[in-house]
Order: C-alpha cells, then structure tokens, then sequence
C-alpha cells in the first residue's frame, strides 16, 4: 500500500512525460533517413557509411517538417541533386549548410518555398554552374560558395556582381575554370556581351483623380538580352499588361484611392542581374471620416476619428451648430499618419458639464467634403441627476471667423479665451455678481443703522424736556454743560444746585474747568452779546 501512495500523483505524471518524451524521440528517431540525426527542429547528416544518395525527408506521420530550421550536411559524396520538392516541406527553414559531399545541381525552384532562408553554405561541393534565379526572392544575409569547380561562363557572372556590391568587407576567393582548365579568379573575370540590364519607365504624371485611368510604357535592353516584367506589388485597382520583346505596357484602370502611395516597377532582368524603374501612384480623392466615436478619457477626454482625403484635407470641428474655435484647452490632435490616412482626437483639457453636446467634423478639400456628428456627454449638470438630457445651452462658443484648420497640430491661439474654461468663466461672473449684491445689501444695511442711531444720539442730546433743558444767557453760558432749573416739578430738582444737568430722572451736578471757561466779557466779539445787554466803554 505504501508503495502505491508513493508512485500515486505527481510521480506518475512525471514518469508518462518521460515515456513520451523517449516515445517522440523513438519516433523522431524511425522518421530519419539513415546516416542522419533528427530532432524536432534540426536535421544532420554527416555519417559518410552509408551516406545519403538523396535530400533527407521526413517520414509520414513523423515530427512537423515546418518546425525544422536547420538542415547540415557532410561527408556525403554520393549526394549530387536538390530537386524542386526536396525542401519544400522545410517552410521554417533558416539554415542549410551542404559542405564537402558531391552536390552538382540544384533545380531553379528548389527554394521558392523557403523564404525563411538566411543562410547558404556549398562549399567544397562539384558545382559548375549556379543560376541567381534560386535565390532572387530570397532575402539571403550569407551564401558561401568557395571550394566549387565553376565553369567561367556568363552563367555565374552574377556571383561575381553579387560580390562587388555585397557590403560585407569580407569576400570569398572564388575561382572558375576556363577552356584551358586554367584557375581563374572571379573577381579579373571578363565575359564579352555579357552585362547587366537597364530598364526605362515612361510614366505620365502619376498625379490622378480617383475613378481615372493610366497607361505606363516601359523600355528594358541589356545583352544578354533581358526579360522585361512589372512588379505592381498589391495593386487593388484593376490592370493588365502588355509586353513584346524589350517593350512593354500596363493599363490601370478605375484607379482605386486605396492605391495611392504605391509603388509600380518595371523589370529588366538577364544571367548577370537586374535593374528596376518606379515611380510612385498618387491618387486624388474626396475625404471620407472613416472613424468618429464618444469621447474616452485618459489623460485628456478625446474624440477619436479618423479621416482619409488626398490633397490633406482641412478639418473643422462644429459644438451645437457654430463654429468651434481651438486653443491650448481644446484642440485638435493628429497621432498617426498613414499616407492618406489621419488618426487623431479632438482633446479636451478637463470639460465640464457646459460643454456636454453635439459635436459635428467637417473635412473638405478641393474634391469634396465628409461631415459626421456625435453626441457628447462629460458630466451631468448640478443638481441633475447624472445621466439626464438637459436641454444643452445653444451657443457656448461664438464665431469669431476663424479659418478652417489644415490637418496636423491645429491648436488655433488667436482666441485667448480658452473653449472649454467658459463654464468656470460663466460661473466665476454669476459668483460675482451675487457677492456685489450681497456687500451692497450689507454695507446699505449697515449705513441704515449708523444714521438711525446718530439721529438717536442727537435726539438724546438736545431735545430732552425740563427745567435744565434752557441754555443760560449770563456771562457763563459758553459752557455747553451749563443748564439753570426753571422751576420744573422734576423729582429732585431742587436738589444739586443751580448748576446741575438732569440725565434721565437724576440731577447731576457739574464742576467747571476755569481753565475752559475763563473767558472774559472783553474777549467776547460785539455781535455775540445778547440782545438788550449794555455794552461797556
């Protein structure tokens, strides 16, 4: 039973991933040719007994040929032929290195399925000729050919063209054999009529409006003399060619916007290389907003869209049906240009419930126009609940007459009131205009009060009633304290003295200062005698 518990779990899944890791390399094993080595991505042969009379291939049903990327070959002497499907299967393929085995002819598509292919090693193998056609489509960071009896003939001066222009400071001692058998190196080869080619496109102006037709001529010469073939990539628009000889045509008809920016080449390709002529279509049309949706927030509120035209076409932007004039808080922003192709968002520097509303794109050039609108919603009005529809206020940004913004950075600084601040500018004169009001009410209030207790205070002052409410006329009446008794039945007014002062109910008596009344008859002016006092000499 302990044995059990012991081998039961995670013992017994290890040991079925070892059996089946030993059960594919059994079968990697059965699949490979005999001499040869396999594992699931390389394949290498290099036992000389037996040896290999043909390209190794995979068994049926055996490991997957595409995840194979390297294939090494050695010592095989009886291996003399790469036929068209040999390698095809290999499709991942990056690394094939056949060296010192009897390699004598590989077939002109051998590798036309192996675009993967970066590195080519043939040396010391028994080829005498070699075509560039093996290689053309291929995309090759090395080929190594030293150690091969090749024949001097025009057939392999391509080699020695590919040398001259490889940037690569190392080259490869490469000889080839003459009629006399004699080791000539391929760098002083000269073969008579044997160059490269040229190839000349007259091409019209390839400025056309879309829905247009075009015809390219094209003219190729060389000796030996070259084939001529047009390379029009992934050309959408329909076309078709004509060629004879060294001559050629091709037509496009109902040119396509979408082929704009694309590149047409006329071939001229012989033995020795080849040369190409393009020129570039540049197709006209009206603008089209293939994209505008809601604004999204990150980093600023954005609304995306995207806008295709040829020439650039100019945007607008319309808030509620006026114009909608940009500055440093909102603006148009263009991210990613893609020939023909505008991405980019109308930005929004912290909009408010004030610039909740419709939202309308107009692109124009001189082909045409395309307008789309949106709705837009920020954040809900105060006191609203968030998601309600307010009725939007119909003009928050006036015309001021701006031009039409061309597509790029069109932040416009002419207006240095920013769009989206109206709301806070709004609010901020409403505040105002309320704390005028209010200060106003308070300081009108405040003056109310001091000018009713002042008269109150006048009122207590000299309008009091009563026996010492008489001001004297004696010599002593300059004092503004003092007051005489008449005879009032005031309570207490007998009380205190002639010089008293009745405040309230209670008569106070007064004490002058002589040094404030000491003034005499003499200092007084005539005009300030009462009237029927004698004046003295």
């Amino acid at each position: 039973m302990s044995s059990w518990t012991r081998w039961h779990g995670p013992a017994v899944a290890r040991l079925w991933g070892f059996c089946w890791l030993v059960v594919g390399f059994w079968r990697a094993a059965l699949a490979c040719p005999t001499s040869c080595k396999c594992t699931a991505s390389r394949i290498w042969c290099s036992d000389p007994s037996p040896g290999i009379v043909a390209f190794p291939r995979l068994e049926p049903n055996s490991a997957d040929p595409e995840n194979i990327t390297e294939i090494y070959i050695a010592n095989q002497k009886r291996l003399e032929i790469i036929n068209e499907d040999d390698v095809e299967a290999y499709a991942g393929l990056k690394n094939l290195t056949i060296v010192d085995s009897g390699l004598k002819f590989v077939a002109h598509k051998a590798f036309l399925k192996n675009s993967n292919l970066q590195h080519i090693n043939f040396t010391r193998n028994k080829l005498t000729s070699l075509s560039r056609k093996h290689f053309r489509h291929l995309d090759l960071s090395e080929l190594i050919l030293v150690g091969n009896p090749f024949t001097c003939s025009c057939d392999i001066m391509w080699i020695k063209t590919l040398q001259e222009t490889k940037s690569s400071p190392e080259t490869q001692d490469l000889y080839c054999l003459n009629e006399s058998s004699k080791n000539i190196p391929l760098a002083n080869l000269q073969i008579p009529n044997c160059g490269l080619p040229s190839a000349n496109l007259a091409a019209p102006n390839l400025t056309v409006e879309e829905g247009r037709s075009i015809t390219l001529s094209c003219s190729v010469s060389g000796d030996p003399v070259p084939n001529l073939y047009w390379d029009v990539g992934n050309l959408v628009s329909k076309h078709m060619n004509e060629t004879s000889h060294t001559q050629g045509s091709l037509r496009i008809t109902n040119i396509s916007s979408d082929d704009s920016g694309k590149q047409i080449s006329c071939v001229a390709e012989n033995l020795v290389g080849e040369d190409q002529d393009s020129v570039n279509l540049t197709v006209h049309f009206a603008p089209t907003i293939t994209f505008l949706e809601s604004p999204t927030s990150d980093h600023h509120w954005c609304i995306p869209f995207t806008v295709k035209g040829n020439p650039k076409p100019a945007l607008q932007w319309f808030y509620n049906g006026a114009i909608l004039n940009e500055s440093k808080y909102i603006c148009t922003k263009i991210h990613v240009t893609n020939h023909t192709e505008y991405h980019g968002c109308l930005q929004l520097d912290n909009p408010t419930h004030m610039n909740n509303g419709d939202y309308k794109l107009v692109a124009k050039n001189e082909y045409g126009k395309d307008e789309k609108q949106i709705s837009a919603h920020f954040m809900g009005w105060p006191g609203i609940v968030d998601g309600a529809n307010p009725n939007y206020p119909d003009v928050i940004y006036e015309d001021y007459g701006t031009a039409a913004n061309d597509i790029g950075d069109t932040t416009n600084r002419s207006n240095e009131i920013p769009s989206t601040d109206v709301a806070d500018k709004s609010g901020r004169e409403h505040l105002s205009v309320y704390a005028v009001v209010v200060i106003a009410s308070v300081v009108g209030f405040c003056l109310l009060v001091m000018l009713f207790l002042l008269k109150l205070a006048r009122h207590s002052k000299f309008g009091m009633k009563g026996p010492a409410s008489v001001i004297s006329n004696d010599d002593d009446s300059a004092s503004p304290l003092h007051h005489i008794s008449n005879g009032s039945n005031t309570p207490s007014s007998s009380e205190g003295g002639p010089d008293a002062v009745i405040i309230g109910m209670t008569k106070i008596p007064v004490i002058e200062n002589p040094q404030y009344f000491g003034i005499t008859n003499s200092q007084l002016k005539p005009d300030t005698w009462p009237r029927g006092s004698p004046k003295t000499a």
